[in-house]
C-alpha cells in the first residue's frame, strides 16, 4: 500500500521528467527495487533515504511526510493561529468581511477535499499557489503604502519581472500533476451540501469568477 514516502518518491521523479530506469541507475539501485519503493511494496533503508534526499534536493522530513516544506521546516497545524471563528475583527468594511468569509470558507472546502485525496503533493502545491497570490496582493498593497520592501526576500526587479507569477505557474503545474496520480472525490452541486454554510460560499466564488471570465475580451 502506498505511503506518504512512496507517493512523494514517485512524484519527485515525475517532476524531474525522468524514467524509473534512469532514476534507479543514478540512485544506485535496480529499477525493480525502485518500483517497489515507489509503490509501497518495500521500505528502504536509511542509506537510500539519504541518497534520495540528496538526489531530489529535499529534506528527509519532507520525503518521509513529516513536513510540507521541502527544506525541512516543520510547522504543526495546532501551533498556527486560527481566526476562522472570529467575528467582527475586520471593522469598518462590510465588503472586506464578506470577501474574507468567501475566501476562507472556500479554502476550507478545498483543503478538506484535497485531504480526502491523500495527496500531500497536491495539498502542498495548492498552498504554494494560494500563498503566492496572497504574497502578490500584500506586496502591492505594502508598496502602495510606501512600505520598506526589505520586508520581502524577493528583490524588486525580480518581483516586477514576474518571479512570483512564475512560482505560481510551477505550483499550478505540480498541483495538476499530483491530482493525476491520485483518485479525487467527485465534486458536484449536490456534493457541496455536505458542507452546510461553506458550500454556499463555494458556489458564490464559482459564480462570481464565471461571470468575470465571461466578460473578458
Amino acid at each position: 500500500m502506498a505511503t506518504d514516502f512512496s507517493r512523494t518518491l514517485s512524484l519527485l521523479r515525475q517532476e524531474r521528467g525522468i524514467s524509473q530506469r534512469k532514476a534507479a541507475t543514478q540512485l544506485g539501485i535496480s529499477q525493480a527495487l525502485l518500483s517497489h519503493y515507489e509503490n509501497g511494496i518495500r521500505e528502504p533503508g536509511l542509506a537510500f533515504v539519504v541518497r534520495a534526499c540528496d538526489y531530489y534536493q529535499v529534506s528527509a522530513d519532507y520525503l518521509l511526510g513529516r513536513t510540507l516544506s521541502r527544506d525541512g521546516a516543520i510547522i504543526v497545524a495546532d501551533d498556527l493561529y486560527d481566526s476562522t471563528d472570529e467575528k467582527g475583527n475586520l471593522r469598518g468594511s462590510i465588503m472586506a468581511t464578506l470577501q474574507k468569509k468567501l475566501v476562507v470558507n472556500t479554502a476550507n472546502v478545498l483543503f478538506d477535499l484535497l485531504g480526502k485525496t491523500g495527496s500531500r503533493s497536491a495539498i502542498t502545491a495548492a498552498g504554494d499557489y494560494l500563498s503566492g497570490a496572497m504574497y502578490l496582493l500584500l506586496r502591492h498593497l505594502y508598496r502602495r503604502g510606501k512600505g520598506n520592501e526589505e520586508l520581502f526576500g524577493v528583490d524588486a526587479v525580480s518581483f516586477d519581472a514576474g518571479a512570483v507569477e512564475a512560482d505560481m505557474a510551477v505550483s499550478r503545474m505540480r498541483y495538476q500533476q499530483a491530482l493525476q496520480a491520485e483518485p479525487c472525490p467527485p465534486m458536484t452541486a449536490e456534493s457541496l451540501t455536505a458542507y452546510p454554510g461553506l458550500g454556499q460560499s463555494v458556489a458564490q466564488v464559482v459564480h462570481n469568477t464565471d461571470e468575470r471570465c465571461k466578460k473578458l475580451p
